[in-house]
């Protein structure tokens, strides 16, 4: 996988150093208008009542157009055990959100795209409740396409599933999801429906 100089100066995912020392991860803080405005450490953008970041959000599909969905790992800080998009996370400073997009949903679930297109951004504001922390963030959004086989970080994520329209409205009537969920997937919707087709149902 190429690397940028953002991602070779992060390139342990876990942001741990290789001395085993926790080392900070800064985000992109922006304005309304995702113009970059400064930076700010990743817990403290998340304390409440946040700092407006820059984030993203994939979807991949299988052929069947099936939605990958991930079940965040136990151990995260941030919504853990609910289920969610396929990847989500924040750029580096000065990282293109499309190679963010990239570089996390290859760290956390082993697989490249072999499809990954921009789907515009949404702006929220979504608390966790449980954790306190808040979501503030202006969100570049990505659909694509897996085609090969998953190998997911067990830190990340706990488990993986492919599901239909259908059964995503039973799973998420029934299965805590992350707060931001929903928001993201009807801001993608548009694009989901070009790359999925009507027989999707998206």
């Amino acid at each position: 996988m190429a690397t940028t100089p953002a991602t070779a100066a992060h390139s342990s995912p876990n942001g741990i150093s290789p001395n085993g020392v926790q080392a900070s991860i800064m985000l992109e803080l922006v304005d309304e208008d995702g113009n970059t405005i400064g930076t700010a450490e990743k817990l403290a953008a998340h304390q409440a009542p946040g700092q407006l970041h820059r984030a993203f959000s994939v979807f991949l599909f299988d052929e069947a157009g099936r939605l990958l969905l991930q079940r965040r790992a136990l151990g995260k800080y941030h919504s853990p055990g609910v289920w969610s998009n396929t990847c989500c996370g924040h750029p580096y400073p000065g990282e293109a959100p499309f190679a963010a997009a990239a570089r996390r949903t290859y760290e956390e679930l082993g697989v490249s795209p072999s499809l990954l297109a921009e789907a515009g951004t949404v702006r929220y504001n979504h608390p966790d409740p449980a954790s306190g922390l808040v979501e503030q963030e202006y969100n570049h959004l990505f659909v694509g396409m897996v085609q090969t086989g998953l190998r997911p970080d067990p830190e990340e994520v706990e488990e993986t599933a492919f599901v239909t329209a259908a059964e995503l409205a039973e799973r998420h009537a029934t299965a805590p999801f992350s707060a931001w969920f929903m928001t993201v997937l009807d801001a993608a919707r548009p694009a989901v429906k070009e790359l999925t087709g009507p027989a999707g149902g998206w």
